[in-house]
């Protein structure tokens, strides 16, 4: 049951921020241990949020599992919201929030908890959780330098 949360300081705008981590289907391009991903659908909703449900590929070492998401955009308050539908996990819920700062740049929160239903896969992530999601958060990082800086 890892969770991990961290803050970050940026100097891209809160909407830059969003729409690069909202760009699921780019995520194969720069994030770690991603091999592919799919977006099944897309679904406004009446309340200005849409639905996204998508598949990820992700291989680590000799892990290779699909899972799929329910990711809940919600442009109005620069927040994503992801829940676990079907794969490798127990489960697995995050979410991201962006804000503008009055002195330029954007706040960052990114929350993660999830499971493995397999319990080697969770002792083997267990290890080194701490440092993956420093990882995937510095990969967010870089992509915004690459695109925004």
């Amino acid at each position: 049951m890892p969770t991990h949360s961290e803050s970050r300081t940026l100097p891209y705008t809160a909407q830059q921020m969003y729409d690069l981590v909202a760009d699921v289907a780019s995520y194969p391009d720069f994030l770690p241990w991603t091999a592919a991903a799919r977006i099944r659908s897309r679904t406004p909703r009446p309340d200005g949020a849409e639905v996204m449900e998508a598949d990820l590929v992700i291989s680590f070492k000799v892990f290779r599992e699909r899972f799929g998401s329910r990711v809940t955009l919600w442009p109005a308050d620069r927040r994503i919201d992801t829940e676990y539908l079907d794969g490798p996990f127990k489960y697995l819920k995050s979410h991201w929030t962006f804000a503008d700062l009055p002195e330029g740049g954007c706040s960052v929160d990114f929350f993660v908890d999830f499971e493995f239903k397999n319990r080697i896969l969770q002792g083997v992530i267990g290890v080194v959780f701490g440092e993956a999601m420093q990882r995937v958060v510095k990969a967010f990082e870089d992509r915004a330098a690459a695109l925004y800086g």
